[in-house]
């Protein structure tokens, strides 16, 4: 047999052992095989109530808690009873459950919120972006309900709602294009601003009781930043041991908002700020100290949470002189810089330094001094327009030089015989050789006018040629006669009457 037939011999086999399962009707099928898995099971909508959706409100655990905080908050401790590590006492261990409580019904107010604003968006789908705290847009839309006209003149709403808000609410409302709401959805809206404003309460009730036992729990803690912060930061926390396990830059910033609410101004959402950022203490600080002074209430925080933490200090000294040092350090910082007096420089150790002058200091300084056509040059006139010289660099003038007017001929230089300069024996007899004529003199060597010719015209011979000097000795010849520069008079003829 070949390997082709042996093949087909396999397939033929095999066909006959698949057995085909018959398909079943819809109404024969079995559905108790059929399982949904735990994650259809949670997309399922459980109920379509609030009170399906907030189970909180009812739930057994705040009843404990609230019925707790009764009992505790009639009594008054002292420090002096706690006895063995605080996580043992009952009512450290009520407030700690108090604190996630709080925490809870936060989540839970966010659900409320957000289940009636879905139902109420049907009528006012722009109170949303209006009224932007929970508590306040549940208030308002229980107290609109279907009746938007009388937005305005509602007094209800001025309990809670700035006049602004409500002006911006009154001008939407009375161009809303919403429906009006039947009689179950309006009563949802309104059970879950009831039930809001129950758990607003608690929670308050909560906040107070926390804070008036943080003097017994924490109390070096609440002398630095107060009980209610205090009690936020056990809260943000977990306890007062894990508080006191925390560094310090940690615990400056519990309590930050991460949360950025889209389409509004993050200007004043402060990143990196916690709940010490907002205490009075801080607060009452320059803006542009704040955020060192919270690192140095931070610090000493952890430190007076570690006090607590062992049960030392139950008066709180310890936290009220941590507070003490934290005042003078924020006054230290808000001092004026230190005015350093100005002081006279020292005597010189060195003496005075010996100045050039004499006869070649002033031969230089002349030699070097700006002439007097520099110095007209560099004038000009006021209210006069300059001629440019050339039209390439525009703006250059020659000043002064050759105007009329004060000031525009060229003064002559001046001359003093103090700084004149003095030439050397040795250079005046070279000029002297230089100026010296050898041989006879004659009208090429001697400086004669330029007028003077050696021909002249005469009328008996015309063309004649004549000595040009020839008269002026004979006016020197008669002068030395009559005058001379080193001799006086020769003779003086005295008068008969002398």
């Amino acid at each position: 047999m070949s390997l082709v037939e042996e093949l087909m011999a396999d397939l033929e086999d095999d066909d006959d052992d698949l057995e085909i399962p018959e398909i079943k009707e819809e109404d024969e099928m079995d559905t108790e095989d059929i399982k949904p898995s735990k994650l259809e099971l949670e997309q399922v909508p459980i109920g379509h109530t609030i009170f399906e959706v907030a189970k909180l409100h009812n739930s057994d655990k705040l009843k404990d808690i609230m019925k707790k905080i009764d009992k505790y908050a009639s009594r008054i401790r002292k420090p002096s009873e706690l006895l063995g590590p605080v996580e043992a006492d009952p009512e450290y261990l009520l407030i700690v459950d108090a604190n996630n409580l709080a925490a809870e019904i936060d989540n839970e107010s966010s659900t409320i919120h957000k289940f009636a604003r879905d139902i109420y968006n049907k009528r006012f789908p722009e109170l949303e972006s209006l009224v932007v705290q929970p508590l306040e847009y549940l208030m308002t839309a229980k107290e609109l309900g279907n009746q938007l006209e009388n937005v305005k003149s509602n007094d209800t709403l001025l309990q809670y709602l700035t006049q602004a808000t409500i002006m911006v609410v009154s001008v939407t409302a009375s161009t809303t294009q919403g429906k009006n709401l039947d009689k179950e959805e309006l009563d949802i809206v309104t059970s879950a601003c009831d039930m809001a404003m129950d758990l607003a309460e608690s929670k308050r009730r909560i906040f107070e009781y926390v804070e008036s036992r943080m003097a017994f729990i924490a109390p070096n803690i609440s002398a630095i930043i107060g009980a209610s912060i205090a009690a936020k930061l056990m809260g943000a926390a977990g306890g007062l041991t894990k508080l006191s396990k925390m560094p310090a830059n940690n615990i400056s910033l519990l309590g930050q908002q991460k949360k950025v609410s889209q389409g509004f101004s993050t200007a004043t959402q402060l990143p990196h700020t916690g709940f010490i950022y907002y205490s009075q203490l801080v607060q009452d600080c320059p803006p542009d100290l704040r955020r060192k002074v919270a690192r140095i209430v931070g610090s000493k925080c952890t430190l007076a949470a570690r006090v607590d933490s062992f049960h030392q200090s139950n008066d709180g000294n310890c936290g009220i002189d941590y507070k003490e040092e934290i005042l003078k350090k924020i006054d230290k910082l808000q001092e004026p810089a230190i005015v350093k007096g100005v002081r006279a420089l020292p005597a010189p150790v060195d003496g005075p330094k010996k100045k050039r002058g004499g006869r070649r200091v002033r031969q230089m300084k002349e030699r070097y001094a700006v002439t007097e056509l520099r110095k007209q040059a560099n004038r000009m006139t006021f209210g006069e327009l300059e001629e440019d010289m050339y039209q390439n660099d525009l703006g250059y003038t020659r000043g002064n030089i050759g105007k009329g007017g004060i000031g525009g001929g060229i003064r002559s230089a001046q001359v003093d015989e103090r700084t004149k300069v003095r030439i050397s024996q040795t250079l005046k007899k070279n000029l002297q050789k230089q100026q010296a004529v050898w041989g006879g003199t004659s009208s090429i060597k001697k400086h004669v006018s330029g007028t003077a010719s050696s021909v002249a015209f005469t009328p008996v011979q015309g063309l004649e040629i004549v000595n040009p000097m020839a008269a002026e000795k004979k006016v020197d010849e008669a002068n030395q006669k009559y005058f001379s520069a080193t001799s006086g008079f020769l003779s003086v003829k005295k008068s008969s009457t002398g």
